[in-house]
């Protein structure tokens, strides 16, 4: 009797598990998805940003943002926003994190 209501609570457990959320819908009690851009404050220009408004980049603290404006202070304006990946500190992961925000102006 036992394993017969083991059984049942681990396919319980598994169903409620395989259950996904519409992709239109948030699941409750989450708030729907929205622009990155939105959520977290419009662009940033690269080119003219100081390091309190670098820091509003997802990920990038005080020191990387320090890093940026010596970055650009030292070899001239940057081009395309990827070039930001050719700073210490800016990785792969932080770059796809906020490229719809970077900008150069």
């Amino acid at each position: 009797m036992i394993r017969r209501s083991a059984l049942v609570i681990v396919l319980l457990i598994a169903a409620v598990s395989v259950v996904s959320w519409p992709a239109e819908a948030a699941p409750p009690g989450r708030p729907e998805p929205a622009d990155a851009a939105e959520t977290t404050g419009g662009t940033i220009n690269i080119n003219t940003a100081d390091v309190k408004e670098l820091m509003r980049l997802e990920g990038v603290g005080r020191r990387v943002a320090e890093k940026i404006v010596e970055y650009r202070e030292h070899h001239g304006l940057f081009q395309k926003p990827e070039e930001i990946r050719r700073v210490e500190g800016i990785g792969s992961g932080l770059w796809e994190r906020n490229r719809a925000r970077i900008v150069v102006k």
